[in-house]
């Protein structure tokens, strides 16, 4: 179930937690990917606060964002970089993205497996995605006062074995929103030292959201259930032959009535 785009803006742009969470998931993810000069960097679901910074650096900037949820101009004061588009048909070639970033986009989508078929088809080989979803032993998924707390959230293994199977090998991972999820001042004001902290103490324990960053793999994605080859095929019906054509066994049979 996808958030309406008017409520995630509202959040992001227009209080002081959602600014104090965008602020502290875009730190680390400059943390992470601090360079994109010359790269295409999209981002699918409501990622657009997080891309900011690249605008000046990036080659090409992209915001998707899926029809369920809906589309908003962005960035303000600047030719809009945002699109609409279904979960499962991006508008994109094959193989142009060089980074990829979701942030609410696979936890609410209707069907997680269109969404990461898609991020592999459009990311460049060896391109890389971070994926930002809720974390399940974190606080922020447990409260339904903030976009965190709808959708599907994930522990760090759930995450990355759902990747593995899509095509995505796990290479690093971390965690942001170690405030707790309170419109209280205090914890407002002191967001900043939370995170500082958190990301010393615990690299996924505590954070409100797991960042995974994935690098495409080349090979295909690995097929779901087994297929496993037969080595050694049971002799259940060896000694009967071969089939033997009908005009062949009515000659047999009427030689042996002889």
């Amino acid at each position: 179930m996808h958030l309406d785009v008017l409520d995630l803006r509202n959040f992001y742009y227009r209080t002081g937690l959602g600014r104090s969470a965008q602020r502290a998931i875009r730190d680390q993810l400059l943390i992470m990917w601090p360079d994109a000069r010359g790269q295409t960097v999209a981002g699918f679901g409501f990622a657009v606060p997080l891309l900011r910074p690249y605008l000046g650096q990036a080659r090409r900037v992209v915001g998707l964002m899926p029809g369920q949820q809906g589309v908003m101009p962005w960035p303000a004061g600047m030719p809009n970089v945002s699109t609409l588009c279904e979960e499962g048909h991006w508008p994109l070639a094959n193989g142009v993205v060089d980074r990829l970033v979701l942030l609410h986009g696979l936890e609410t989508s209707d069907d997680h497996r269109v969404v990461l078929r898609e991020a592999a088809r459009v990311l460049t080989d060896g391109g890389r995605a971070m994926f930002i979803v809720p974390n399940r032993r974190g606080l922020w998924a447990r409260r339904d006062g903030t976009p965190f707390g709808y959708g599907r959230s994930y522990s760090l293994g759930q995450i990355e074995a759902q990747l593995l199977e899509y095509g995505f090998r796990p290479e690093r991972h971390a965690a942001a929103l170690f405030a707790p999820p309170s419109t209280r001042r205090f914890w407002l004001r002191t967001s900043a030292f939370w995170e500082g902290l958190g990301r010393y103490v615990s690299s996924r324990l505590a954070g409100g959201v797991l960042m995974v960053e994935a690098k495409k793999q080349h090979d295909e994605p690995a097929p779901r259930g087994l297929r496993e080859a037969v080595r050694r095929p049971m002799r259940v019906l060896e000694g009967l032959g071969s089939p033997v054509p009908e005009p062949a066994r009515r000659e047999i049979a009427t030689h042996n009535d002889g």
